[in-house]
């Protein structure tokens, strides 16, 4: 009987994905790393000088790192998937509350309803007339429906942000049960979305509260307090976007983070976004321009607006997460534990001792029975 140690078949093939992940990681660090810090001696190349030179741009670097070996791109396809699919029930929704607005305004009602008759064809309108009526008798059933499905939706899209969030954090916390995670990503979503609005009714309270005042003072048609106000309403949204991305940047992620490591991102993140508003804003003028582009671009633009702002967001927590003093080396994984087990071996023939003494034997004999032989003769 001996004894071999051997590891279970599942443990095994636990501590083999986690060594090949930090041999993935070791990696792309020693690829995005500058020539200095890999201890070599090879000529730096010029994009290595630079970045020596230049730590704005080894951030970048070391970020786009970041962003791409943590499956930043797939992540915010999922998010721009979730985004796109809220849009149904947030519809639903919207047309329940333009029926609710309707049943308790007759007025409102007849007014669009003469609209409709001056505008279209009589057997057209009298088609439309009893679709609004049964829109409006339909009320309750599509105001429950779509807050279900934007329920749904909702839980799903905040879900896979915060999944996104931690994954660009480096974080692997032990996931909750299922009834927690969903609690969780509900009271998510909610605060979100009331930072949301805050944000957007505090940047439209005040500037229409700065247009009164230069009406009251008389500066309404002044054209340097005119760009005074443009400048307040600018500086007032990226105040809110800061203070959105600071949020969503340090309070998402599964595990929070300290504020301070999350400041210059959100920084970054308000102005990014300001700028990549005035982008879209080109890109769906232009695209909507063509008689396609008149059906279809207002959705497509959409659709691609949602994937690169998801981008962009993961991109800066990528930022935050890589900056100096902030980012942790990989943890190294804790090796299976061992188990010994007893073996036992049967063999059927002899072993190799007990064939070595009977070959030794057997020559023996063979000698002695020869000189037998030889001296009969």
């Amino acid at each position: 009987m001996t004894a071999a140690t051997d590891r279970a078949p599942a443990e095994r093939a636990a501590s083999e994905r986690a060594a090949a992940d930090r041999a993935a990681s070791e990696s792309v660090a020693a690829q995005t790393a500058p020539a200095h810090a890999k201890g070599t001696d090879a000529k730096p190349s010029k994009l290595e000088q630079l970045r020596e030179r230049y730590a704005w741009l080894d951030h970048l670097v070391r970020a786009g790192a970041r962003f791409s070996d943590h499956h930043g791109t797939h992540y915010a396809a999922a998010i721009a998937y979730f985004s796109i699919l809220s849009l149904v029930p947030l519809l639903m929704i919207a047309f329940a509350i333009a029926g609710y607005v309707l049943f308790f305004n007759p007025a409102l009602l007849d007014e669009i309803r003469q609209a409709i008759n001056a505008a279209l064809p009589p057997n057209l309108a009298d088609t439309i007339n009893p679709i609004i009526d049964q829109a409006i008798a339909q009320r309750n059933t599509v105001a429950g429906l779509g807050l279900l499905i934007a329920l749904y939706s909702g839980i799903g899209w905040m879900t896979n942000l915060r999944e996104a969030l931690s994954e660009q954090w480096a974080q692997t916390p032990d996931p909750p049960a299922l009834p927690k995670r969903l609690l969780f990503d509900l009271t998510a979503l909610i605060g979100l979305g009331i930072a949301l609005v805050g944000s957007f009714a505090i940047t439209g309270a005040a500037s229409g509260f700065a247009a009164d005042l230069l009406a009251f003072v008389g500066l309404a048609d002044q054209g340097w307090a005119q760009f005074l106000l443009r400048l307040l309403g600018f500086l007032l949204g990226l105040t809110a976007n800061f203070l959105v991305f600071l949020w969503v940047i340090a309070r998402l992620p599964r595990q929070h983070t300290p504020i301070h490591s999350a400041v210059k991102a959100a920084a970054l993140g308000a102005i990014g976004f300001e700028v990549l508003k005035q982008v879209m804003t080109f890109y769906l003028a232009s695209v909507t321009n063509s008689p396609s582009g008149a059906v279809f671009g207002s959705l497509l633009g959409l659709l691609v607006f949602t994937n690169f702002v998801s981008r962009f967001i993961l991109f800066v927590t990528a930022w935050a997460a890589t900056a100096k003093g902030v980012e942790k080396e990989a943890p190294a994984p804790i090796p299976a534990p061992a188990v010994i087990r007893p073996e036992v071996v049967v063999r059927s023939g002899p072993n190799n001792a007990t064939t070595v003494g009977l070959l030794g034997m057997g020559a023996v004999t063979a000698l002695l029975g020869l000189r037998a032989f030889g001296r009969r003769r």
